[in-house]
């Protein structure tokens, strides 16, 4: 046989014979103590009973009268019998003051002395006892025979225990029903109860709900990944370790992912901007309880590598696009060595060198931050191998230390990405132009291009919009967060093409 406390006893189980071992004790208590009562009060009636018939009795002018013949019996039995069957008794007898019977239910029992208590009669009063008589056990009453003030007969009225007791069993039913009714609701209710219990958690017994809180306890402080649990209300009811530190929760959820809670929609690995990161979430809704259940992962530095993989991708393909343009030139102008014609051959090979070395004096010129005109001369490689103009305005000035270093680069990168994205595939000419100026304790960044502009300016720069198939609109969310963090501001003006300018205030 298996324990209370066995495995095989399940939460549910044990409340409902918790619940039934708790109710069935109530209500035999309350039964029990309805007993008693009823038989307190079953006694009493009895007493009250015996006692007015016993006075009756004693009032009567026959018992009066018979009582001062010589012959009593003769008179008082039949009249004794009478009341008896009467009310219902057991007996009902007059006897003389020394105890002598003359009447009684047993006729040979006449003339016999009687059992019981009667000085309290014979003094005038009234004796109320239980006593054990010819008879059994009966609770009985002794009142005195009075002519004038004397006492000169007594009578005893009594009703036997177990008459008593036969009455009050049948009142049984008047207790018993009631408490069975009562026990069977009680029960229905902890079954009801019980099943209810048995849903919610799965028949798990105590202690498989304690390792699964266990596990579950040391799998959310464990695991890397973020992880919230939001109700029906909004209201965050459970946030791991590794989620307060990449949203920082402690004062309420990010604007932008409390955004993407509000929409309530599944989405899978969906990019949201916390501050400086970069947080791919996934959001599902648990059917049965409209929960919704967040995890998020953090790709900063893997949305940044990306980022530098795809500039290094893309400056490959432009430096192999010029090895090829220049290994064709350079095969032209040995041609023209070859041919004897070397002044044309040294004309080509120097108006090359001349437009490459315009290119760098330009942006070095302009920008003398070395990571950001670096930046610019990669960007340019890219533009020319997608058949894009890329310009640096030549008002661009910026010195060698710019306020913003690494953050100016998100800016300026994600804005040409922005603009070349734009203006690929339309019709040449196809030009992109940058403007970097530092003035007026501010520096000031415009990227514009001659794409077919933006059809919706105020959306650009929220998170997850793009005009590009299957993008993620992560470029201009970044730029935003870097302006907001910053203090500043960003500009869209877009009609035949785009002008996006971002200022950010320079600190003194």
């Amino acid at each position: 046989m298996r324990s209370f406390c066995s495995p095989a006893w399940s939460i549910a189980r044990q409340l409902f014979v918790l619940q039934a071992l708790v109710v069935t004790c109530l209500v035999a208590i309350g039964t029990t103590g309805a007993v008693l009562l009823a038989r307190d009060d079953a006694t009493q009636a009895a007493i009250d009973q015996v006692t007015g018939i016993a006075v009756a009795v004693a009032h009567a002018p026959t018992v009066i009268e018979a009582a001062r013949t010589p012959n009593p019996s003769a008179v008082l039995q039949p009249y004794a019998e009478s009341v008896r069957r009467a009310t219902h008794t057991d007996f009902v007898v007059v006897m003389a003051t020394d105890r002598t019977r003359w009447t009684h239910p047993t006729a040979n029992l006449i003339g016999q002395p009687f059992i019981g208590t009667i000085a309290g009669a014979l003094a005038g009063g009234r004796v109320v006892e239980t006593h054990a008589g010819t008879l059994g056990e009966s609770v009985r009453t002794v009142v005195p025979v009075l002519a004038g003030r004397t006492v000169i007969a007594l009578v005893s009225v009594g009703i036997t225990t177990d008459a008593i007791n036969k009455r009050l069993l049948g009142r049984a039913p008047v207790v018993l029903i009631p408490a069975a009714v009562a026990l069977l609701l009680a029960a229905a209710g902890s079954w009801l109860l019980s099943r209810r219990l048995s849903r919610q958690t799965h028949g798990l017994g105590p202690a498989e709900m304690t390792r699964m809180y266990e596990y579950h306890d040391a799998v959310l402080h464990s695991v890397r990944e973020g992880l919230i649990v939001v109700d029906r209300s909004g209201q965050v009811t459970l946030i791991n370790d590794s989620a307060r530190a990449l949203v920082g929760a402690s004062e309420g959820l990010p604007p932008e992912l409390a955004d993407l809670i509000a929409t309530r929609a599944e989405v899978t690995d969906e990019p949201v901007l916390v501050g400086d990161r970069v947080l791919v979430a996934n959001q599902r809704v648990i059917p049965s309880q409209g929960h919704l259940v967040i995890t998020l992962r953090d790709h900063t530095e893997l949305r940044a590598l990306t980022g530098e993989l795809d500039s290094v991708r893309g400056l490959t393909e432009a430096l192999r696009a010029q090895a090829h343009e220049s290994a064709n030139r350079l095969h032209t102008v040995l041609t023209l060595v070859e041919l004897g014609r070397s002044d044309e051959a040294v004309r080509l090979a120097t108006a090359e060198l001349e437009v490459a070395q315009q290119l760098t004096d330009q942006v070095v010129g302009a920008v003398r931050e070395p990571a950001l005109a670096a930046l610019l001369l990669g960007k340019s490689a890219q533009a020319a191998e997608r058949g894009v103009q890329l310009v640096v305005d030549e008002a661009s000035s910026l010195s060698e230390s710019p306020p913003a270093g690494r953050d100016l680069l998100t800016v300026v990168g994600n804005l040409v990405d922005n603009a070349l994205e734009a203006v690929a595939g339309t019709p040449p000419p196809r030009k992109v132009t940058v403007l970097v100026v530092q003035e007026d304790g501010e520096v000031r960044v415009t990227v514009s291009d001659t794409g077919p502009g933006m059809p919706d300016p105020a959306a650009a720069f929220r998170r997850g919009w793009t005009t590009k198939e299957g993008g993620r609109g992560v470029g201009l969310s970044l730029v935003r967060q870097v302006t907001e963090r910053y203090g500043g501001a960003y500009d869209v003006q877009s009609s035949a093409g785009t002008i996006i300018t971002v200022r950010l205030p320079v600190p003194s």
